[in-house]
């Protein structure tokens, strides 16, 4: 008897399992719907797994179901009160569900979000995600709501000590939005000096385009491209070229080469550099040339806006 038993229970074990690891799949493979599915079903047999019931938050959040990821990360953070991840993650979900509703709405739970992150960086002070949420919040509320770039900068010093390269970006961030450009400027270089991510890159790229110093943006771009060797930085250096009209010859030249050596891993659709070149052309005055290119793109991605308002600027000529 207790060996038949033992094998049903053994068989209901790696039923069940099989369930939690084809949501993990399903959640790697983007298919958030099925990883849900999956879960609701591991839970019916594992209600108390918290492992499970983080998956299927995680599921939640993925598909923007803000009122069911907080459902189930209230439930971690419950079953778990000293982890700090599940309180980041609730709070994680409280904001973005802030950001989802009216103003007005979102000032009732905004409390609750300071609540969350600053109670996961308390239990861990290693917690780097934390930390960057509380800089952000901070950074984004208005000081009549608690926004504060004294308290952001001071969670930044925090992520100073844990990581130099995420305390320079985040100092460079707070530095950004406080009208300090020059401070700015310096913490996103410090971060490319001791890091040099992409991702590095990618701020102060930014950071120039949004102080409109497109020449930087270009110089800070083919640093990186001399660096990393990603064909993505031949795109965002036309990009910049074509959008602020400014050497265009080395716009369409690292356009045609991002369309030579172009793979899905570069993230960016091939019809978005054919806009690109429609609108170096145009900018050069060649009307001809720009129909061609604003053609292929509209071809291929018929349904974006921009591209048939460019085809119109460009018919106009």
């Amino acid at each position: 008897m207790y060996k038949y038993l033992f094998a049903f229970l053994l068989s209901t074990y790696s039923f069940s399992q099989t369930l939690f690891e084809d949501a993990q799949t399903y959640i790697a493979k983007k298919e958030y719907v099925k990883a849900q599915n999956k879960m609701t079903l591991f839970l019916e047999s594992n209600p108390n797994d918290l492992e499970a019931i983080e998956l299927l938050g995680d599921a939640y959040g993925f598909q923007k179901k803000w009122d069911d990821a907080i459902a189930q990360y209230q439930i971690l953070k419950q079953k778990r009160p000293k982890n700090a991840n599940y309180h980041y993650k609730y709070g994680g979900a409280l904001g973005m569900k802030a950001l989802s509703i009216s103003k007005i709405k979102a000032l009732t739970i905004i409390g609750d979000v300071k609540e969350a992150f600053h109670k996961a960086a308390q239990l861990d002070p290693n917690h780097i995600d934390a930390r960057w949420a509380l800089v952000e919040l901070y950074v984004s509320l208005p000081g009549i709501v608690g926004g504060s770039y004294s308290k952001a900068l001071r969670y930044a010093e925090q992520l100073e000590e844990l990581s130099k390269v995420d305390g320079y970006l985040a100092k460079g961030y707070v530095y950004e939005h406080d009208d300090e450009p020059e401070l700015a400027e310096k913490y996103y270089r410090l971060a490319i000096k001791v890091g040099g991510s992409v991702t590095c890159y990618e701020k102060l790229t930014n950071f120039y385009e949004g102080q409109e110093q497109p020449e930087k943006a270009i110089d800070n771009l083919e640093e990186a491209k001399d660096k990393h060797q990603r064909n993505a930085m031949h795109y965002q250096i036309g990009k910049v070229c074509a959008d602020y009209n400014i050497q265009l010859d080395k716009g369409e030249k690292m356009l045609m080469v991002y369309l030579e050596n172009h793979s899905a891993q570069d993230g960016v659709p091939k019809e978005w550099a054919y806009y690109r070149l429609a609108q170096i052309y145009k900018h050069k005055n060649d009307k001809a040339k720009a129909l061609v290119w604003i053609n292929k793109a509209i071809s291929g991605l018929p349904d974006i806006d921009v591209f048939q308002e460019e085809k119109a600027t460009i018919s106009a000529l």
